[in-house]
């Protein structure tokens, strides 16, 4: 992900002691010979990314991890499980080493590939994204990544115990619609559920973002595969076309023809043997239940934002999440 200048300028002081730490730890563990320059690269809510270029110009993405939305002890191999498993995809960075106890370096530290491009348009590389998933999704799931088998429940009680993490938290009134459309997730699972259990299982990267995405003219990659799970192909579908997704870096919300066109796309490059309005259905499903985790992350992210020291934070992503809880209604009507 990209960072406004706010981020950036926040993050100088700690970058320069960073850089020191990142020096000394590659020359430790042997991942890269010789001399390096490392150049602060962008951050999430729970990874930094430094860029490094070592004497012959070859370029490699450092991450340092800060924490697990999984609630992992240790995120760092998962994600490096997941990306090792998703490797032959093509359209993922490739894993080199992990460390999960690097001296200094918060929750464990990960090489791998630098990938050229630029962020998705939705409008235009909507196409792309259809064959960047298709190539990810038709690959076997890893036994080493958590299962989602009724991926609507399983968001609910990921969304519930957001929504409740924090006793004392001041949005009352948010919390309440939060909770009502909980309720109304909740029987989706129950009565929708099952629709599900005739289809394969793959791995899906459930954070389908628009800058977690880089696009290369016709082609692109899919990066930041912290939170990859062995689901059903809904949830990256559903997560790249809802609005809380589409609106989070840009100004876009795709319409009902442009999702279908979307999807048809993907049909076609899966070769899948179940009908558009089928696939369309229970993408929509997907679709309301990541808005309930969407916005119940927002709702749990203003309270540490507001009333805690979260290891990371950025201007623009609490401008972006007060929007999104004053527009609730709007999201969820």
């Amino acid at each position: 992900m990209t960072l406004g200048n706010e981020a950036c300028e926040s993050d100088t002081f700690v970058t320069m002691d960073k850089i020191f730490l990142i020096k000394a730890f590659l020359k430790r563990s042997g991942w890269i010979a010789g001399e390096v320059v490392v150049e602060y690269l962008a951050a999430g809510e729970y990874n930094e990314n430094f860029l490094i270029t070592n004497a012959s110009g070859e370029k490699t993405v450092f991450r340092i991890n800060h924490g697990s939305q999984l609630g992992l002890k240790n995120q760092i191999e998962y994600e490096y499980n997941a990306l090792k498993a998703i490797e032959l995809s093509g359209v993922t960075p490739r894993a080199r080493f992990y460390d999960s106890h690097a001296k200094g370096l918060e929750a464990g530290v990960l090489l791998m590939d630098f990938l050229p491009g630029v962020p998705l348009e939705y409008a235009k590389d909507k196409y792309v994204a259809a064959d960047i998933f298709s190539n990810i999704h038709r690959l076997p799931p890893s036994p080493k990544l958590i299962i989602q088998e009724n991926p609507i429940m399983d968001i609910a009680d990921e969304s519930f115990s957001l929504i409740h993490r924090y006793r004392d938290h001041p949005l009352t009134k948010e919390k309440k619609r939060l909770e009502d459309y909980h309720e109304k997730i909740s029987r989706l699972g129950e009565d929708k559920g099952p629709v599900f259990k005739n289809e394969p299982m793959c791995m899906v990267n459930t954070e389908v973002n628009s800058h977690n995405f880089l696009i290369t003219g016709d082609t692109g990659y899919l990066v930041d595969w912290e939170k990859a799970v062995i689901s059903y192909r809904y949830q990256d579908l559903g997560h790249f076309l809802v609005p809380t997704t589409t609106l989070w870096k840009s100004n876009y919300v795709y319409s009902k023809e442009e999702k279908r066109s979307f999807l048809s796309r993907y049909r076609d490059c899966m070769k899948l043997d179940l009908s558009l309005d089928e696939l369309v259905e229970k993408t929509t499903l997907l679709e309301k239940t990541i808005l309930l985790r969407g916005l119940s992350w927002c709702f749990m992210a203003y309270y540490e934002y507001t009333r805690t020291e979260r290891a990371l934070t950025n201007k623009a992503t609490f401008e972006k999440i007060k929007d999104y809880l004053n527009k609730i209604d709007w999201f969820l009507n």
